[in-house]
């Protein structure tokens, strides 16, 4: 799929290329609409269909569409905004028109990044394809330490707190109380940052001992001092995506203040439903696009920013955030629900978690302190190794 899609997208680049005034749009257009046909059909289809037949019963229309057993395509949601990406750029300008199918394709299915991310703007990747690449130049040391510090947020911090801790926790939320629930909010707080940012410095790495760069995608996101901060480091490359191919066409913020607060609901709201098709996914794209309204409304009334002092900004960010991945980890509506009942029970015995349990969520968190470029300069060092050193040093923290 990524292939066939790289073709068409190689197509319709030239196509926009060479257009000029209302053809250029339309071929843009086109394109454009038929990679998020793509998406929406195999993503999208039968949520849509289950929606629709539930309205039309609650009508008394008896007649159903017909669900389909849809193979969902693999990176479907990452190589669609690969392209979209692609042909966007041609149109701007900020890149030529791709004259190596090869280099399309290679763009397009990169297999570092092509599953988890991060999405990689065609501007970004595609010049680097034009400068050859010299071996010796490689930051081996950085490289081997993005993928084992990958290897071990994803291996031992969320797979020990997902498997003991959040999984339990969320499968039954009604029989779990008070400080259960907010260590199992915390605790998923720490295993989708873990999971998500491991998938990143695993594929940045290994890019990068392919020769290739990516964006930096995660940026001590938990402590973040507003949701818009939050969005500045959480997923960068997706907010920036976001933001360009979305947010600014829609009109941005040119357009007076209530033209503004609608695009930056539904920018959220889409962002929102592209992570999944289920109402959790659509209410937490509302929550954080109704805090981002509330930021901006509050800072345009107050003629400023605002700004809280930095230890509460955090803490009250970061628990907003906890409270929006409730509806994210959850599997339906009714266990969100129950989850967020479970908050008020505080006399329901503890079953998962433990000292040890605790004492991980806590220290993970405690990362989001440690300098922001701790892992340039540590890579930085690794590269001034030699190179036998290195590979033993390496191999051992991988065993």
């Amino acid at each position: 799929n990524p292939m066939i899609n790289a073709g068409a997208i190689a197509v319709a680049g030239r196509l926009v290329e060479a257009s000029q005034g209302s053809a250029r749009r339309w071929w843009l257009g086109g394109a454009v609409a038929a990679n998020l046909g793509t998406l929406g059909f195999f993503k999208y289809y039968n949520f849509f269909v289950e929606q629709f037949d539930a309205l039309m019963g609650s009508l008394g229309v008896g007649h159903a569409m017909p669900l389909l057993d849809i193979v969902l395509p693999v990176a479907i949601s990452f190589f669609t905004f690969h392209g979209i990406s692609y042909v966007v750029d041609v149109h701007r300008g900020k890149v030529p028109a791709c004259r190596s199918l090869a280099d399309l394709m290679l763009y397009i299915s990169f297999f570092p990044q092509l599953v988890a991310g991060p999405i990689v703007r065609a501007s970004f990747f595609l010049p680097q394809l034009a400068r050859p690449v010299d071996p010796a130049a490689v930051p081996v040391g950085r490289a081997l330490l993005l993928i084992v510090v990958g290897l071990f947020k994803k291996v031992v911090v969320a797979n020990a707190i997902a498997t003991q801790l959040v999984d339990p926790v969320f499968m039954a939320p009604d029989g779990h109380g008070t400080v259960e629930m907010l260590f199992a909010a915390w605790g998923y707080a720490v295993q989708i940052y873990c999971d998500f940012s491991a998938y990143t410095d695993i594929a940045t790495g290994i890019a990068l001992l392919l020769g290739y760069q990516f964006p930096k995608n995660f940026n001590q996101p938990y402590r973040a001092c507003s949701i818009q901060d939050f969005w500045h480091r959480w997923h960068i490359s997706l907010s920036t995506w976001l933001r360009e191919y979305l947010y600014i066409p829609l009109g941005g913020n040119r357009h007076g203040r209530l033209k503004t607060y609608r695009n930056l609901l539904i920018t959220m709201l889409l962002g929102g439903i592209w992570h999944g098709a289920g109402w959790t996914f659509l209410i937490w794209g509302a929550l954080h696009g109704a805090a981002l309204t509330v930021e901006r409304a509050a800072g345009e009334a107050l003629r400023r920013p605002l700004r809280l002092p930095a230890p509460l900004a955090v803490v009250l960010v970061f628990h907003f955030v906890c409270l929006t991945w409730i509806f994210f980890r959850a599997p339906d509506l009714a266990i969100a629900l129950e989850a967020l009942g479970a908050f008020a029970d505080w006399g329901a015995p503890i079953q998962h978690l433990t000292p040890a349990l605790a004492g991980l969520v806590v220290a993970a968190l405690a990362t989001q302190a440690l300098p922001p470029d701790l892992m340039d300069r540590l890579g930085d060092r690794l590269d001034r190794l030699p190179a036998l050193l290195l590979g033993i040093v390496a191999g051992g923290l991988i065993v």
